[in-house]
């Protein structure tokens, strides 16, 4: 039995401020479109910290601090890889929000999201954000159709 697999990180952050305000990403690209948090890729070497500290100044400006690592995502892919999100939350940033080639940035109130046209599954990752008993999204494939836990 394999001992390791092939595995490709990315991540996500919920930015919050102090006026119970999420930071949020009108994204351009077709790979997960809708509105989102920003994130992106891990690069070869990085640090998972490093990452979301850069993917989120490059698409919004803002140089976040002390992201809290809250939980993963993950699926497998098409190719037998696993595709692993690493979900963070920051409250303290510096800088000024412009938007990127990424998309357009914009503040929300927390309680309107739901009435956003969200991202694919974004609203099902939600809860790994915000409850402290949560650490998990797994998707899985069984009887030929997808399917989720909250772990």
């Amino acid at each position: 039995m394999p001992t390791s697999e092939r595995a490709i990180f990315a991540n996500l952050c919920m930015v919050c401020d102090d006026a119970g305000r999420v930071l949020m990403q009108k994204r351009l690209s077709s790979f997960w479109p809708g509105i989102a948090f920003p994130g992106g890729h891990v690069e070869p070497g990085e640090s998972f910290t490093e990452a979301v500290i850069r993917e989120v100044y490059e698409e919004t400006g803002l140089r976040i601090l002390n992201p809290v690592l809250c939980g993963v995502k993950q699926f497998p892919t098409a190719d037998g890889a696993r595709y692993v999100i690493l979900l963070y939350k920051a409250t303290q940033f510096a800088g000024e929000l412009q938007p990127s080639a990424e998309g357009e940035v914009f503040w929300v109130p927390r309680e309107e999201l739901p009435r956003l046209p969200l991202a694919n599954d974004l609203a099902e990752t939600l809860p790994v954000f915000e409850n402290d008993a949560l650490s998990e999204l797994y998707y899985y494939h069984s009887d030929g159709e997808w399917k989720t836990k909250l772990l």
